[in-house]
């Protein structure tokens, strides 16, 4: 398969789609080493800056990787998968495993570190919890599941880990649409419009007192219960 030259624009756009053809159409199995960056860019019609940037990219995709002193080798032939998509395509109960290690550890750090305005932002967003539950908009579900998640990730900025907060972020548009599902299909909030009040409320408390243990335990008992009826769905 001739690799054929290029049009002038977007050249490495256009270099690393070339490429990544002759990787996934098996034209350049897994292990082979590829041509020189003379020879690539010679093919491509295209400078040797320009193939640099394209073998870069295709590193980055996991199709490749550059050897010391031996050149660029394929190491696979499909891209990989990005974090985002195998959250998607994660067993819920699996990622709310996760999402009780990860919280639990920042709530007790949020109760050691928490600051003044931590403390308002955390009494705000429980009281917009309430209100999604009890207000106007109360028999909207996915208004009450944005309003729960926000004050759960207002626990986890106050833990002041900017690692901890994109972790969480990341996390965040898998548990609103596995949550959603969860309070309509489950009714959870038949009979209790706004579950778990009493406990989110007992987090705030332990945390503006920067009582780090019962920030812990009061959130995990909490995550520890819904995780407990994910997996009686599934």
């Amino acid at each position: 398969m001739p690799l054929g030259s290029l049009r002038p624009s977007p050249l490495v756009e256009q270099a690393t789609e070339h490429l990544r053809e002759q990787i996934t159409q098996g034209e350049w199995p897994v292990g082979t080493r590829l041509p020189g960056e003379n020879a690539l860019a010679k093919a491509l019609g295209v400078g040797r800056s320009t193939v640099r940037e394209a073998l870069r990219a295709l590193a980055g995709a996991g199709l490749v990787q550059a050897r010391q002193g031996s050149g660029v080798y394929v190491i696979a032939t499909e891209p990989a998968e990005d974090w985002p998509a195998r959250l998607r395509r994660a067993a819920i109960t699996d990622v709310y495993e996760v999402r009780v290690m990860v919280e639990t550890r920042a709530a007790r750090l949020a109760a050691e570190r928490r600051t003044e305005e931590d403390v308002a932002a955390l009494e705000t967003a429980l009281a917009a919890r309430h209100a999604a539950a009890t207000g106007n908009d109360a028999g909207n579900d996915a208004a009450f599941v944005d309003a729960d998640i926000a004050l759960h990730a207002a626990v986890v900025a106050a833990a002041g880990n900017p690692v901890l907060t994109d972790l969480f972020a990341e996390f965040a548009p898998v548990l609103r649409e596995r949550l959603i599902d969860l309070v309509e299909l489950l009714g959870l909030r038949e009979h209790d419009p706004d579950p778990g009040h009493a406990s989110h409320a007992a987090l705030v408390d332990a945390v503006r007192r920067g009582d780090g243990p019962a920030a812990e335990a009061v959130l995990q008992a909490e995550l520890e219960q819904t995780l407990a009826h994910l997996r009686a769905r599934v």
